[in-house]
């Protein structure tokens, strides 16, 4: 059953304002300037451009919601896809019509006073991706809708939603091509919409994490025809500025350092900002030595042409996945008395830049810190890393003892026990392959891809972010396997781990997924990607049906469920995973307790990186290499010589290992993903206390202002609640969250964003004070949009969840007004 609203009306004395920072909390909101482009409330105000208007701030000039009236807002309307799978859409509005996705990418037009369906444009295609806005284009006398579908961006008639023929082929260009190689077999999709100039549409795109990818190109279409007009390299030919970074000919084979998260534009200028993601392979780059130019990078391009007028690199030579996660948003500051067109750019690990607009000038100081070198044979990191001296982060940076969960005394000691066995020494830490290193703010940020706003009138750039401990590893790469095996490490096991298990709700287990899915919706997921998973299109028929049966290879053994991860290991017991046996294996059961499992797990499931998974070694090993192993030791492992013969062979038995047991032969090792990395990634892995909960003491989200002016902070809350420990009294912890704010000239601030409490709020700009909030349908995990019609000002926001295993998703858009 669909939950019902619920709106929550408040009136607190004050905001909830961390200790931690009280010379900041002293601080007062600038004076506001006039309202750009101030409108009259008789007038019909659009929200047209994703991030509201060209300079991506999240701001719009409406008043007539307002603190003093802000508790009386109802329902106005709500609009109902009727399909699961959540919702990332932040919707356009001109004049009285909106224009959003339902969760299968279908492009819907509704009326903006009262969500009536005007028309639905269905590709035929099921995205599967995630898909963040659409782009508005007019010239004065024609318009055009953009819209992105999985690796296609259509052009469509705004009127009636039908594909415009005249573009690309059929009224679409497939973002495959001009690529690089086969264009089929590329794997792109365009899940943040593009940016106009002119007749240009120019876009980016999403590649996958693993090789193969495509090279990150930033491109730019004539939006009459489709043609290709002109193309920046992200990764460098021969010739031009940044080539010498990469390996010579890296061009031909490197994959990413792409822009995913959409782009700015300064119209006046023609200007593009596009920030830009890390280089595949994300976490080990021995293929890629050297700082990877442009690579986690914040481009300025000319508009018109793509030539690179200035470049800011965030991390050199990347392998913690620190991709720059939103656009960034343009505003003038007044620094030092004199007025300055500034640039502003949030990042996962809590720093935020500013820069001048035109040349590129720091606007607050930026050191380079050393940082220490890997130890992995064949990564080469870089010895700096950039750090701004102003604002302070807006995240915590470096987890330690004192900093652990005391939740519940039982949790304390959980996560001091793992914690003991972790490497945590804040940022630019390298990945080791002996103990898994903690990344805080963790993989998702810190900030994330719904951006901060910024109220131009006065200066001050408000940012949610998530304060969540992830963990991650190294392991060295298994030798031989079959071609599954190969491609599963290449492609899979980023996400869902070595041994299939996942870090559940955001990257599921795929143990027992043979008893959830079908075949064919499998072999879909892989090929089109699904969710914030990519597709790989290069994996052909002969290697699917392979890694289809390795998916569901000892699935019987194998429960199914959530708790697959790290923290939650969901394995059959041991005893019964007898290689072609149901029969019980005491002898070898009690062998393996007795001599194996204090390091490779009850289960063998191991603790990767630093004790190996014993799942499935009959597939992979012979029984003389087991044997040798057993009897010699290996690594940390000691040898075990005195094991007599009918124990040695009931220990085979119950690991696997019988007499067929073999390598594969050279003639089995095709591999469509190309050559293996040496060393993989363990997978995404949460830092979590054993019932679910972050293993870190609260804030576990915040919501923060920041006077850009002076670099200070003006105030900061924890953001989000866990309803069930609110239930317990437990309060103002923070949350994950995703999806930024929008800020009006009224000093409203409204953001949906928190993941389990799946409220829309609305606060005081100049105190962060808590105004208002209701319960979304789902959790509203997009940033809002904000619109008047014939005199009456709305506040939209797309609700689908998708985050919370223990919630339903959806697709549904919901606006408020006042009555």
């Amino acid at each position: 059953m669909k939950p019902a609203f619920v709106t929550i009306l408040l009136a607190l004395p004050v905001a909830l304002l961390l200790s931690d920072t009280p010379d900041e909390m002293a601080q007062t909101v600038p004076k506001r300037a006039a309202a750009p482009h101030a409108q009259s409330h008789s007038q019909t105000v659009d929200w047209p451009v994703y991030g509201g208007q060209a300079a991506n701030d999240h701001y719009s000039a409406l008043t007539q919601i307002n603190r003093s009236n802000v508790t009386r807002l109802r329902v106005a309307w709500t609009f109902d896809s009727h399909e699961p799978g959540g919702l990332q859409t932040s919707p356009l509005i001109v004049g009285r019509t909106l224009y959003a996705y339902t969760p299968t990418q279908k492009v819907i037009a509704l009326d903006a006073t009262s969500g009536k369906l005007l028309w639905t444009f269905d590709s035929g295609i099921k995205g599967t991706q995630p898909a963040r806005g659409l782009t508005y284009w007019h010239d004065g006398s024609e318009s055009r809708l953009f819209a992105g579908v999985m690796n296609f961006l259509y052009a469509l008639d705004p009127t009636t939603g039908k594909p415009i023929a005249s573009f690309g082929e059929g009224g679409r260009v497939d973002l495959r091509k001009e690529l690089r190689g086969d264009y089929q077999q590329q794997s792109i999709a365009l899940t943040s919409p593009g940016v106009t100039y002119r007749d240009l549409i120019i876009v980016g795109g999403r590649n996958p994490e693993t090789h193969p990818a495509p090279p990150g190109d930033i491109r730019a279409f004539d939006v009459h025809t489709g043609a290709l007009r002109w193309s920046f390299h992200t990764i460098p030919h021969p010739g031009e500025p940044g080539y010498e970074t990469w390996p010579p000919d890296a061009w031909k084979k490197s994959g990413a350092a792409n822009n995913w998260s959409g782009m700015t534009l300064d119209a006046e200028r023609g200007i593009i900002f596009a920030p830009t993601g890390s280089s595949v392979f994300d976490f080990y780059g021995a293929d890629r030595v050297g700082n990877d130019l442009y690579a986690n990078t914040l481009l300025a391009l000319d508009a018109a042409t793509g030539k690179r007028i200035w470049h800011f690199q965030g991390v050199h030579h990347d392998i913690w996945d620190r991709d720059f996660p939103s656009p960034p948003a343009l505003v003038t500051l007044t620094l030092n008395g004199k007025r300055i067109d500034a640039v502003a750019q949030t990042t996962k690990q809590g720093y935020l830049y500013l820069f001048d607009r035109v040349s590129g000038h720091t606007l607050f100081p930026i050191e380079e810190l050393p940082y220490p070198a890997s130890n992995v044979p064949g990564e080469i990191t870089s010895p700096t890393q950039p750090k701004p001296i102003a604002p302070e982060p807006f995240g915590r940076q470096f987890l330690t003892q004192d900093m652990l969960t005391s939740r519940t005394p039982e949790a304390h000691q959980f996560v001091l026990d793992k914690f003991k066995t972790i490497r945590s020494e804040g940022q630019f830490i390298p990945f080791s392959v002996d103990k898994l290193t903690i990344i805080f703010p963790g993989f998702d940020g810190g900030a994330e891809w719904g951006g901060p706003a910024v109220d131009p009138t006065t200066g001050v750039l408000y940012v949610n972010e998530n304060e969540m401990a992830w963990l991650g590893g190294l392991t060295e790469t298994q030798s031989g396997g079959t071609p599954a095996e190969k491609a599963y490490r290449n492609l899979c096991s980023v996400c869902h781990g070595t041994h299939r298990e996942g870090a559940p709700p955001a990257f599921p287990s795929l143990l027992g997924i043979g008893s959830r899915q079908s075949d064919k919706d499998i072999a879909v997921a892989i090929h089109q990607g699904k969710g914030r998973m990519p597709g790989f299109p290069n994996v052909n028929e002969s290697l699917m049906q392979s890694l289809l049966a390795f998916l569901k290879s000892e699935d019987a053994a194998r429960p199914t469920g959530q708790g697959a991860s790290d923290d939650k290991q969901e394995m059959a017991s041991a005893a019964h995973e007898v290689a072609g046996s149901s029969e019980p294996n005491p002898t070898g059961a009690a062998s393996y307790q007795s001599h194996c499992a204090i390091c490779h797990g009850d289960r063998r499931e191991g603790i990767v990186p630093s004790f190996p998974a014993l799942l499935g070694m009959g597939s992979r090993m012979t029984k003389q290499q087991t044997l040798d192993i057993i009897h010699n030791g290996k690594g940390r492992m000691p040898g075990f010589t005195k094991l007599s013969d009918p124990e040695l062979k009931a220990l085979l038995t119950y690991l696997g290992i019988s007499d067929a047991s073999t390598n594969p032969s050279p003639d089995q090792e095709a591999d469509a993903s190309g050559d293996e990395m040496r060393y993989q990634f363990t997978g995404y892995r949460k830092f979590l206390d054993q019932d679910g909960y972050p293993a870190i003491s609260p804030p576990w989200g915040t919501l923060n202002a920041i006077d850009l002016n002076t670099g200070k902070y003006l105030w900061k809350i924890p953001f989000g609640e866990y309803p069930e420990l609110v239930a317990k009294g437990v309060t103002h912890t923070g949350s994950e969250n995703y999806g930024g704010p929008i800020i009006t000239a009224s000093g409203l601030l409204f953001i949906g964003a928190t993941i389990f409490d799946k409220k829309l709020h609305a606060f005081d700009s100049r105190t962060g004070k808590l105004l208002w909030e209701t319960v979304l349908p789902y959790a509203g995990l997009a940033t809002p949009a904000t619109y008047m019609v014939d005199g009456k000002q709305f506040v939209v926001i797309s609700t689908g969840g998708g985050r919370d295993p223990k919630a339903p998703s959806g697709g549904e858009y919901v606006a408020f007004a006042l009555p």
